[in-house]
């Protein structure tokens, strides 16, 4: 009886360590730039965690265990090449190392790009991005949050989206009468789409803004061509040998940075290919530790990674 009773109290112990609460509606008013769904577009969850068709977009938060939370948020988009969210392992798996880190972690289930549903679907995931940072700061107080070192973070066709709410915020798409700022603090990149011109992941653009998309439109989703002196710090992940999203999409974001002298750090696995998420199987380096590094250099976070001499 005492054994099962000590592994009941480390199992809740473990679960308070990052605790995931009920899930966050952006809009509980009603989701801006929709339509009515068919009959037949009902969201699901495969039993990878995988997410399709969702049309009430909504923030999973995982906590800090009472007390540890640094003030720090990061809003996580999973990947998917805008067709469907990893929201295990390019989401709560990220989440979780977060919250243990003290970082308030939140998993973004955004819209994916659809006629059926969206009246400009080459905005909705935005929509969706910046009403998660609007949600946030909205309630930085109640949830211990610093609403000055609140970040995004994004996988693949997430790192898309990730790197648009860092590049168009000042194009703010969604209702703000509290006029409340939706730029992200920070960044931080992993594997990400940027571009919509040679180096494209061709599935995230097409299924962002179709078929026959108009250059005018290819450039301003091409989120190198988007980067102003204005644009917060990033941290970039990438392997070289990405044969699904080529590792110049980072490069060229990078040198984009650099050239406005946003302050940025990248670094480049030599093996790794595409889709690692927490760890790249080739190598045994870890980017969460070199993120927290990252942000702690940067005032956003003091980095509990840092050896005691």
């Amino acid at each position: 009886m005492k054994l099962i009773l000590s592994v009941l109290l480390l199992a809740v112990i473990g679960f308070r360590a990052f605790s995931q609460e009920k899930a966050i509606l952006l809009y509980p008013d009603g989701v801006p730039n929709s339509k009515t769904a068919p009959d037949g577009y009902v969201e699901k969850t495969d039993p990878h965690d995988w997410v399709f068709r969702v049309t009430q977009p909504r923030l999973i938060p995982y906590f800090p265990e009472k007390g540890k939370a640094n003030g720090t948020a990061i809003v996580i988009c999973p990947g998917g090449g805008y067709g469907g969210l990893a929201s295990g392992y390019e989401g709560k798996d990220v989440a979780k190392e977060f919250a243990k880190i003290g970082v308030t972690a939140f998993v973004l289930l955004y819209r994916l790009p659809s006629d059926e549903i969206m009246v400009d679907k080459s905005i909705g995931p935005l929509q969706d991005a910046q009403a998660a940072i609007l949600t946030i700061r909205r309630h930085a107080a109640e949830w211990h949050i610093d609403s000055s070192k609140v970040g995004i973070m994004g996988f693949s066709a997430g790192g898309h989206l990730a790197s648009t709410a860092g590049t168009h915020f000042d194009r703010s798409l969604i209702e703000n009468k509290e006029n409340i700022s939706v730029r992200p603090d920070f960044m931080m990149l992993l594997y990400p789409v940027i571009t919509f011109g040679q180096y494209t992941h061709a599935g995230s653009r097409e299924t962002l803004i179709g078929k026959t998309p108009e250059e005018q439109q290819i450039d301003l989703y091409s989120n190198e061509k988007q980067v102003t002196a204005n644009t917060p710090p990033a941290f970039l992940v990438h392997a070289e040998d990405d044969n699904v999203v080529p590792v110049q999409n980072t490069l060229q974001f990078y040198a984009a940075l650099l050239k406005n002298k946003v302050r940025a750090e990248m670094h480049l696995f030599q093996e790794g290919g595409h889709g690692f998420g927490m760890n790249n199987p080739k190598n045994k380096g870890k980017w969460l530790e070199w993120g927290a590094a990252w942000l702690e250099e940067n005032g956003f976070m003091t980095s509990p990674f840092k050896k005691k001499v």
